[in-house]
């Protein structure tokens, strides 16, 4: 690679979505492009976060510049809090409302340091070392979301932040096409765009539409309605307070990220409310069913959010009741379907009635879909595109439209995390030897403690279970002092199984008979290996086998 070249290093948001971060260096200067994290698959029990790898960073004398954020979703600046410190704190730059966000969560992390902070707005430049960087308005489904045109050593690039075409949005400035269409005229070497909705045809939602559908249900509802969305979905808070006041009703908010991000959006204006629209959910009952609203998160089934409470009769202000119409505003995240349809379910057999967006258009997600991304790329005239922010299979999607599009599949640079983009003036090359991206977890207190091992552990205890055997055995005869004790934690029912018991306690004296001029540690490797066979014959499963050695 030329010492030349613009390096593009994406340390997360590439074959996912979530985790977005990305690095822009030249000659050791390097700029960030967001900090987020994800939430934890099935793969990960246990764990909070996965945060992006920085040992890139933190491993070599680069120089950090600055971090810019495009807009206030966790996937793009929740990491912050864990790694801005280990990198030298460098001043972030952003707009009010992903500041207003990024500062109030670092509030739960007192013992940090105070973060350097920038405002910007659409129409704002700075310049940081060798970059220079203009914002521009992108729609997306949070206000305050801003692409940007960065020019470079080697070459103009534009980067999308996630987006859509909106052109009647609701609670924001509709896209403005002539801009992106003067910012293409520059000559544009790279886009970096969004790809979440490259696998769907057609057009993204309006959030016009959406209110309109919301309204219809706001309409004909004679008693309470609860909606439940993203608490980060605040175009969709604002309709809903919105419709709420045009239908007399007052607004009761459950959840703590619903109400700490509706706080902060009111306070900067991105919210609007009349006087006496937001009430305490206590004063809710000395209002008739048809004027209140309840807006709360957990439309995605989790055990302890405020619906989620709601429904199971544990809330301290809301009980679910016939006649309760229930507005499920938001997509069902992957892997949360059986959630949502017991959630559902549930409602439903309780009497509520429910809408949701498999009935009618009242969610839209964010990102451009199929004719949007057509239109970005026809408007920006890249010479090479990058897809960015999806799994894989979207970025492939955003690459087939690039190429019927008319651009060479030479100049797709389709990558995973990690792999360094080097980008000249009239090449891009990607490395064959990638840096350091393995995800790094975040468990209570713990980051990166929890690894490929603990991980394993975690999965198999959850698959078969744990079954501890205690010996106590003497000092000077190396006999048992007395029967093993027996604890069995998700393998077998104690009590229920008197006579594997039994027979367990019988292998262990046999086997501790037999090995009684050992040590304690061979003592225990041939406990272990023995009862995971007895144990495997007799029920057929492979609990995790804990021997526990004690000498008296």
């Amino acid at each position: 690679m030329n010492e030349e070249d613009l390096k593009i290093i994406p340390l997360g948001g590439l074959g996912e979505v979530g985790r977005n971060m990305t690095l822009f260096e030249w000659q050791d200067k390097v700029l960030i492009v967001d900090m987020g994290f994800n939430f934890p698959e099935e793969q990960t029990p246990g764990v909070d976060y996965v945060i992006p790898n920085i040992s890139y960073l933190t491993k070599s004398k680069k120089q950090v510049l600055g971090l810019v954020l495009t807009h206030g979703h966790y996937d793009h600046i929740g990491a912050i809090p864990y790694l801005m410190e280990k990198i030298g704190n460098p001043p972030i730059f952003g707009s009010p409302l992903a500041l207003g966000i990024t500062q109030k969560r670092q509030e739960e992390f007192p013992n940090k340091p105070k973060l350097r902070t920038t405002e910007i707005n659409s129409g704002s430049k700075i310049e940081l070392g060798p970059f220079a960087l203009e914002f521009f308005h992108q729609n997306h489904n949070i206000p305050d979301n801003l692409g940007f045109f960065l020019k470079t050593p080697v070459g103009n690039i534009v980067h999308t932040s996630d987006f859509k075409f909106d052109f009647t949005p609701t609670n924001a400035p509709p896209t403005n096409v002539d801009l992106l269409k003067e910012i293409g005229s520059r000559g544009v070497l790279l886009l970096m765009s969004d790809s979440t909705g490259a696998e769907a045809e057609g057009r993204s939602l309006s959030e016009k539409t959406i209110q309109e559908n919301m309204e219809k249900i706001f309409e004909k509802s004679e008693g309470r309605i609860i909606t439940s969305t993203f608490a980060s979905l605040l175009n969709r808070v604002q309709d809903i307070i919105s419709l709420s006041e045009k239908y007399g009703r007052k607004v009761a908010v459950e959840g703590y990220g619903m109400k700490t991000n509706l706080e902060i959006a009111r306070q900067l204006g991105f919210i609007k409310t009349q006087k006496g629209t937001i009430i305490p959910s206590e004063k809710a009952i000395d209002y008739p069913d048809n004027k209140i609203t309840v807006l709360c998160t957990g439309a995605q089934g989790e055990g302890n959010a405020a619906l989620m409470r709601i429904l199971s009769k544990q809330h301290h202000c809301f009980q679910l009741k016939k006649g309760d119409t229930i507005v499920l505003s938001s997509s069902v995240i992957p892997g949360n379907e059986r959630a949502v349809q017991n959630l559902k379910d549930n409602m439903m057999r309780q009497g509520a009635n429910v809408y949701h967006s498999q009935m009618m258009d009242i969610h839209a997600k964010g990102h451009a879909q199929e004719e949007e991304l057509q239109e970005m790329l026809r408007m920006i005239k890249p010479i090479y595109l990058m897809p960015i922010h999806g799994q894989y299979s979207m970025m492939a999607s955003l690459a087939k439209i690039a190429e019927r599009e008319g651009m060479p599949k030479s100049h797709i640079v389709l990558t995973d995390n990690g792999h360094v983009i080097s980008l000249g003036a009239e090449k891009v090359q990607v490395s064959k030897k990638p840096v350091p991206v393995s995800p790094v977890m975040v468990d209570g207190s713990g980051i990166g403690d929890v690894g490929g091992v603990v991980l394993h552990d975690r999965m198999e205890l959850a698959e078969s279970g744990i079954f501890v055997i205690i010996a106590v055995i003497d000092k000077n005869t190396r006999k048992l002092k007395n029967s093993p004790d027996i604890i069995s934690r998700g393998f077998i029912y104690l009590r229920e199984s008197q006579t594997l018991l039994t027979e367990t306690r019988k292998k262990v004296m046999e086997t501790i008979a037999k090995e009684k001029g050992k040590d304690k540690k061979e003592i225990k490797m041939k406990l272990k290996k023995k009862l995971e066979s007895f144990l495997f014959s007799k029920t057929q499963r492979k609990p995790i086998v804990l021997p526990v050695i004690i000498e008296l």
